[in-house]
């Protein structure tokens, strides 16, 4: 299928979204739940996949949609298609703060390997497929586990990541350790597996996990300086664990200043 080619702009600095131009008859691919608004010359369509499936019928789409299950996303996709006779836009949100990063396929050779929560849309005639890790050791110990996202076409994809973003290129045989959770995408001819962090004190009491992912080039690739899962763990750790309202600097919980004075001026008969 036919790539099509879109303008687009990104905006805002740490909760960031982008717009994609969209010219007559042209569409992007969403991911679910990522649309913040769109002009009205456009129209959506939820779809199994990616919404390639037009060559494949009944069973293309379920093994589309299938695909994008095993890797952790919803069974839908949504296409948007510009059906005026003008330029129409169509903006896609971040969900947690972080950068959104534009992959162009055709320069990075026609496939990307990203982390499965990566995706956030791209311009229709990019596929949507399912990367398996090929060593034992990074399956389980990788934190993305055997299945990760692959992009594939010669178009447009924006990728989310949290936090800040460093970009590497590694020459043959270059090697770079990772926490496993930074990592973000890579091309697919770098070599990824897991290493042991070496020393059982550092493993038990450094802070940094186990293991470290082991990327070795020649390649690129794409590291976010904070994973969702430690901003989760930290959102977690901070929040009451009892199921009330915990007030910050209160020194005796439930009779902070603040709860007093809103008992006070909320006006309470009794």
């Amino acid at each position: 299928m036919a790539m099509d080619v879109v303008d687009y702009e990104i905006r805002g600095e740490e909760m960031q979204l982008v717009e994609v131009e969209l010219d007559p008859g042209e569409a992007a691919v969403g991911e679910a739940g990522s649309l913040m608004f769109m002009d009205a010359g456009i129209a959506m369509d939820t779809v199994f996949g990616d919404g390639r499936q037009q060559q494949g019928g009944l069973l293309g789409k379920l093994l589309g949609a299938g695909k994008r299950l095993v890797t952790g996303e919803s069974l839908f996709t949504t296409v948007y298609t510009n059906q005026a006779r003008v330029k129409q836009r169509v903006a896609f949100a971040a969900p947690y703060p972080g950068k959104i990063i534009p992959m162009s396929l055709g320069a990075l050779g026609g496939t990307l390997i990203c982390q499965k929560d990566a995706f956030l849309c791209a311009a229709r005639g990019v596929s949507l497929g399912v990367y398996f890790q090929q060593r034992l050791s990074a399956g389980f110990f990788g934190g993305e586990g055997f299945i990760m996202q692959k992009l594939e076409g010669d178009g447009l994809a924006f990728v989310h990541a949290g936090g800040t973003i460093v970009e590497r290129e590694l020459q043959p045989g270059e090697t770079l350790f990772v926490d496993t959770g930074c990592v973000v995408a890579f091309t697919p001819n770098v070599s990824f597996e897991v290493q042991f962090v070496g020393k059982i004190k550092t493993a038990l009491f450094g802070g940094e996990g186990l293991f470290f992912a082991k990327l070795t080039g020649p390649g690129h690739l794409w590291l976010q300086s904070l994973p969702f899962s430690r901003l989760a763990s930290r959102v977690f750790a901070a929040a009451p664990q009892m199921g009330g309202r915990r007030e910050e600097g209160s020194i005796l919980p439930g009779f902070a200043a603040g709860g007093l004075l809103g008992g006070v001026l909320g006006g309470d008969d009794e």
